[in-house]
């Protein structure tokens, strides 16, 4: 079996291959590509010939999924997999796995980062430090006792909502499965919105949650709430939330992700968004994260050289 490792995954060299010669034994061959492209033909030529190719956040599309004439495994080292043209997947019968949880820490770790962030004016406080000022007119908010909405309560929502507990917050969530979660009342969406102080997402990104944030729901939520998305850009309508920003119908945003990938362009309104707390798509990149991003993906494919193929999608 030949596994194509056709980006960087964030561990370095030779421990990311220490951990496969551990997972997999010496009867798989390792290729692995330390640098990233997003050129087709590229593409095509790193995968041609394996069976197995693991990926990271790296689009791949139906032309260069049609290009990798022997593959059997798509193994996604993401948890999200709305970057991979699925449909050419199923077409030729290759299964498709993620590595879900390996995140679920760091992201809600950044939730809270950013949201006390906000409210604390901790990046302005830190500028107004260095240049000889004071606290005037910055003074912030606690947590304690303000209502956080979670949309969407999987592995990370679920989390958030423990955090939330624990800072002092009374938690209401909204979520298409719901799960036993201690302090935490579900509701419906347009309740959340409207009666919570902060609202997060942790919702995929599919046919139903895209624009599920939209001008009417954000029209909902209170003027001094705040929205954070670590989730993915395209739940929220980034034009209706910069446009709900800038007028005052909203406290202000932490927003890890966007329509696109980082780097964004200079014109994104959300870029100048009033009392906006942006970050390039980090939520999920810490040491650990991205080391056990790694156990799970070669775990996947241990799996399914075993024939019991785990995580698919």
């Amino acid at each position: 079996m030949k596994l194509v490792i056709i980006e960087p995954l964030g561990v370095e060299e030779e421990l990311l291959l220490r951990m496969a010669r551990e997972a997999l034994g010496p009867e798989v061959e390792l290729t692995y590509y330390g640098n990233r492209t997003t050129d087709p033909a590229e593409l095509i030529a790193r995968g041609r010939e394996a069976d197995v190719i693991a990926v990271s956040n790296l689009p791949l599309g139906a032309e260069v999924i049609a290009g990798f004439e022997k593959l059997r495994l798509l193994t996604v080292a993401f948890t999200g997999v709305d970057h991979i043209a699925l449909e050419a997947c199923r077409a030729r019968d290759i299964a498709v796995c993620n590595c879900a949880g390996y995140s679920t820490a760091a992201v809600a770790d950044l939730v809270f980062g950013l949201l006390i962030s906000l409210y604390r004016n901790i990046c302005p406080c830190e500028q107004r430090c260095r240049s000889g000022g004071t606290k005037d007119g910055l003074i912030g908010f606690e947590l304690e006792g303000k209502r956080f909405g979670v949309v969407g309560t999987g592995a990370i929502g679920s989390r958030v909502a423990a955090i939330a507990r624990a800072f002092g917050c009374e938690v209401l969530a909204y979520s298409r499965t719901e799960r036993p979660l201690e302090g935490v009342r579900y509701t419906d969406l347009d309740t959340l919105l409207s009666t919570c102080d902060i609202v997060s997402l942790h919702t995929p990104l599919n046919e139903q949650t895209r624009g599920l944030i939209n001008a009417q729901r954000l029209a909902l939520m209170k003027p001094t709430a705040v929205l954070i998305n670590t989730a993915r850009g395209p739940v929220v309508d980034s034009a209706a939330l910069a446009e709900a920003l800038n007028r005052g119908a909203l406290g202000g945003a932490c927003l890890d992700v966007f329509d696109i990938e980082p780097p964004l362009d200079p014109a994104d309104p959300l870029l100048k968004a009033k009392n906006t707390l942006v970050t390039p798509h980090i939520a999920f990149a810490t040491k650990e994260a991205l080391i056990k991003r790694a156990a799970i993906l070669f775990e996947n494919v241990a799996a399914f050289r075993r024939g019991t193929p785990q995580n698919c999608v």
